[in-house]
């Protein structure tokens, strides 16, 4: 396999629809090959006679954006671009006051829409544009990675970083509809589908071991495209749809969703974001590897269960040490330094998702710092 993702002809398959069910504010995520040139005619179904605003980066607008714009133009909806620098480093104040601006002077109104247009870091920060604009706009994600595909467009988190840490600041704030054209992620770099695939990954890990076992045998058919990604995609969106619509505001049972999340977003902060070193889906990955190593540490895991996590994740090629990441990490001390800035932390007890078998995790809160930084010592000496 070479370093961008060999396309694959779209094909006629059968569309999936996965419903989020949360009352007045349900909406569908629709996936399959195409749906980027249909987006004015399913947004007009949505939200009649609304203007949006495409937000957009630059690597994203130069392979998607005119498709989008000729889809509106056929719809009839009028519409203005956005477009903000790729990277994690844009979810930002200064970048989402600019946004902010520029969509008050563009004249939307409350019953206009905002569309996000790329990966996570575009639907994270438009979505916190939109929940914040006039006290809440209309809110349409396309997402063009696997990352965002199957995580950060479902399920309303929105929001931008802090020198304190990540997603700190931000709003549960849910779509109006989601469309997620599998065929746009054949221009998806090597690295950057992998990174995704760890999102996959996650729901069979987090309660879903026959899920699991199906990327196990199947994963090489994912990675190529067809109807087993867009299997993959739908399972995952219907996974996580099921415990946002059990969960919406993250009380108890959607803090699931963040195995490997706790280890991973400090490893992220450590590094500063940049992504010459890291990655989003890179830091799950080897937060998720530390999450079931430490679960077997404190005697709740077996060890043939940790060395399956292992052997999956190193064949698909993800990092699972952080002697993966490039350059020199921070001490344990800072590492859970920034752990304990963690949005899961409760009243400075630390909270961890851990697990108990593969596809069975649990929410523990009151995890002793001294093990953590025993653990983490141990895991940047290794």
């Amino acid at each position: 396999m070479s370093d961008t993702l060999a396309p694959e002809a779209a094909s006629s398959q059968d569309r999936r629809t996965v419903r989020v069910e949360l009352g007045e504010r349900s909406y569908d995520i629709l996936i399959g090959c195409g749906l980027l040139a249909e987006a004015g005619a399913h947004i007009a179904a949505v939200l009649p006679k609304a203007r949006v605003a495409i937000i957009t980066d630059e690597t994203v607008a130069g392979l998607h954006l005119k498709p989008l714009q000729a889809s509106l133009d056929a719809a009839g909806i009028g519409h203005v671009t956005f477009t903000v620098p790729a990277g994690e480093s844009t979810k930002r104040f200064e970048i989402f006051e600019r946004l902010v601006d520029d969509v008050l002077a563009a004249r939307l109104e409350r019953g206009d829409a905002i569309v996000a247009l790329g990966g996570g870091v575009v639907g994270d920060l438009s979505g916190f544009v939109a929940a914040s604009v006039r006290r809440g706009m209309k809110f349409i994600q396309i997402p063009t990675t696997l990352l965002a595909q199957v995580d950060s467009s479902v399920g309303g988190k929105t929001g931008i970083n802090s020198r304190h840490g990540k997603n700190l600041i931000g709003a549960f704030y849910q779509p109006s509809l989601v469309l997620a054209d599998t065929a746009v992620l054949d221009t998806l770099p090597l690295r950057d589908f992998r990174a995704g695939y760890a999102e996959v990954a996650k729901y069979g890990l987090l309660g879903d071991e026959p899920f699991f076992s199906w990327l196990e045998t199947n994963w090489q058919a994912v990675f190529v495209g067809g109807p087993e990604r867009d299997e993959a995609v739908a399972r995952s969106c219907q996974a996580k749809a099921d415990v946002v619509a059990a969960d919406e505001f993250e009380g108890g049972r959607r803090a699931l969703l963040n195995l490997g999340h706790t280890f991973g977003h400090a490893l992220e902060s450590a590094v500063d974001y940049a992504t010459e070193r890291l990655v989003h889906g890179e830091g799950v990955s080897i937060g998720m590897m530390l999450a079931h190593e430490f679960s077997h540490r404190l005697g709740l895991l077996p060890q043939d269960a940790v060395d399956r996590v292992e052997a999956h994740l190193t064949e698909v090629g993800l990092p699972i040490r952080i002697q993966a990441i490039p350059g020199q990490m921070p001490p344990a001390e800072t590492l859970l330094d920034i752990i304990a800035q963690d949005k899961k932390v409760s009243r400075g007890q630390l909270t961890f998702i851990l697990v108990r078998a593969i596809g069975d995790s649990f929410v523990e809160k009151g995890i002793d710092r001294t093990q953590v930084l025993e653990f983490l010592k141990e895991k940047l000496d290794a």
